[in-house]
This record gives C-alpha cells, sequence and structure tokens, in this order.
C-alpha cells in the first residue's frame, strides 16, 4: 500500500514521527482521540453509551499491536495507522457490548456495562453502532477492509458456534479451540497483519505477523478463560463466572460431559496449570514466529506484549 491518507485534523500526533521517536503512549492516546472522534453522534443514547465503554478503558492489546507491526515492519507515518488501529478496537468494543447481552453482564472493564445502564434494547443498537462506525474509519483503506471483513465474520462465527455448543452439549476440547480461534484469535491476527500491510512490508512479515497475532490471540483467550474459572470481578474487571455458568470457556475444554460434571473437574488436580501450559506454548509459537523481522525496539515491544499475556495475575 503506497497512498497516504490524512486523518482526523483533531487527533493531536505528528504526521510522520520517525520509528526511534515513537511512543506508544501518545500514540495509543491519539488511537482514543479517534474513537471519541468518530462515534460523535447527534442521537444522545448512542454517544453517550458508546463514549460510556470506550472511556471504561482497557488493555488496548489489539490497537498496540497495529502499531508495533507497523514499526518493526518501517513504518514512519503513526498517523496513517491511527484508524485501522482505532477500528480494530471499535470491533472488540462491538463485541464486547453485545456479549454482555447475551450472558446478561452488567459489569465491564470494573464499570457498570452499557446492558446495565441502558438496557438490552440500547446495548445492542450501541454495539451495532460502533460495528457501522469501523466502516466510516476504514473507507480510505482499501483491500485491508477484506482483512477486517474476514476478522468479523471469523469473530461472529465463533460466538455462534459457541452458543449452538453449549445448546447441544457437546463443548469438546476440538470445538472449544475451534471457538476461541473463530473469536478471538482472527482478530489478534488482523492487528498484526494490518500493521505490516500499511508498512508494504514484504509478504514473509506480513505472514509471520499474522502468524504471531493468531497464537498471541488464542494464549489471550485461555489465559482470559483460566481468569474466568478463578478470578472474581474486582480482579477481572467484568461481572465474573457468567462464562463458567453458561458452560463456556476453559470448563469447556473437555469430552462431552455433563457440564456441571466438567466444571467440577476442572477445579481439580493440575488441569488449570495444564491450561496455562498451552497457553505458554501459543506464546512461544508466536514470539518465534516473528523471529525473521529486524532486530528493532517494535519487535522487542511485540515480544514483551506476547508475554504480558500469561503473566496476568493468575
Amino acid at each position: 500500500m503506497t497512498s497516504q491518507i490524512t486523518t482526523m485534523d483533531s487527533v493531536n500526533i505528528q504526521p510522520h514521527i520517525h520509528s526511534s521517536e515513537f511512543d506508544l503512549d501518545e500514540a495509543v492516546q491519539a488511537v482514543e482521540q479517534t474513537m471519541l472522534n468518530v462515534i460523535n453522534s447527534d442521537i444522545d443514547v448512542l454517544r453517550d453509551a458508546s463514549r460510556h465503554i470506550i472511556g471504561s478503558g482497557g488493555k488496548r492489546i489489539r490497537p498496540k499491536m497495529v502499531l508495533y507491526s507497523y514499526i518493526a515492519t518501517g513504518g514512519k507515518n503513526i498517523e496513517y495507522a491511527l484508524p485501522p488501529a482505532a477500528a480494530i478496537e471499535l470491533v472488540h468494543t462491538a463485541s464486547v457490548v453485545h456479549d454482555d447481552i447475551n450472558d446478561h453482564g452488567v459489569v465491564r472493564r470494573g464499570r457498570p456495562s452499557v446492558n446495565a445502564i441502558w438496557g438490552r434494547t440500547f446495548a445492542l443498537l450501541t454495539g451495532d453502532f460502533l460495528f457501522t462506525k469501523v466502516y466510516e474509519l476504514m473507507a480510505p483503506y482499501g483491500d485491508l477492509n477484506i482483512i477486517f471483513a474476514n476478522a468479523a465474520t471469523a469473530l461472529v462465527e465463533g460466538e455462534t458456534l459457541q452458543a449452538v455448543a453449549v445448546k447441544n452439549n457437546n463443548l469438546s476440547s476440538e470445538v472449544y479451540y475451534k471457538i476461541i480461534a473463530l473469536k478471538t484469535a482472527e482478530l489478534f491476527r488482523a492487528g498484526a497483519m494490518l500493521g505490516a500491510k500499511l508498512s508494504d512490508a514484504p509478504e514473509e512479515y506480513v505472514e509471520a505477523l499474522a502468524q504471531y497475532g493468531y497464537n498471541i490471540g488464542m494464549a489471550f483467550q485461555i489465559v482470559d478463560d483460566i481468569l474466568d474459572v478463578i478470578g472474581d470481578e474486582a480482579q477481572l474487571g467484568k461481572t465474573a463466572k457468567l462464562d463458567k455458568e453458561q458452560g463456556k470457556g476453559f470448563t469447556s475444554i473437555q469430552d462431552n460431559d455433563v457440564m456441571d460434571n466438567v466444571k467440577r473437574k476442572l477445579m481439580e488436580g493440575d488441569r488449570l496449570a495444564q491450561a496455562r501450559f498451552q497457553a505458554e506454548q501459543f506464546v512461544e509459537w508466536g514470539i518465534s514466529a516473528i523471529s525473521i523481522l529486524p532486530d528493532s525496539f517494535a519487535k522487542n515491544a511485540l515480544i514483551s506484549l506476547a508475554k504480558l499475556v500469561v503473566e496476568r495475575q493468575f
């Protein structure tokens, strides 16, 4: 991709920051401002609910992955990478708004969920609104929208497969890994790929970062599910145990047992330790995938980001 575009004038970041001057905190703040700009609406409930969920924070791992992948593969103009970084976070944010509807979640990121404050109907519409704003951000980026479309499709397919598996009580290990690959890993994969595509990186770098993102996404979801089994709302910043109670998450990495029996077994012995080992293995694979990238502070940052996924409090 050779064309460069200008993002929103109100984003306060220099358009041609050299990689050696790259400031992650500044860039992430610019992503935040980009999201806030694009979700402005004359419809109060859409604007307020969107600002509420965005303002409640989050790890911002996906946009950081876009930015670091962009710099690690030679990108120089941070402003050019801001809208895609913001767009991928909006896809994720929209999905958690919808997820709280499905799970009857009342806490998200340490604050009342959109569902808890505005109710199911407006939460559904807010999630839809956030998804539509992705189109606005990505309109100038041509074929990169295919990456977004594929990741968003996978996300919906994963959530649907999960609901079907719960309904049919067939949450085997194989089904579990397929679910998390679709609903989580594919969006991580898209984020890492986007950074490389934005910098016109050679195809081997694009593929390396795709593998990195996919593996880190798998690890992230496994750790998230372990934390849901053993965590609480204060630790997680969301309604705890809902996933587990509905037969979701790592509680489902078993054969077709009765869900209550599966949950009981998974709280015994070394099964959670085995799950953590699996997450660590995915992180190792992800880091190995980007070994071909030139050494740089951005590559090191991608490695550190990967390690943070499994270093979250258990």
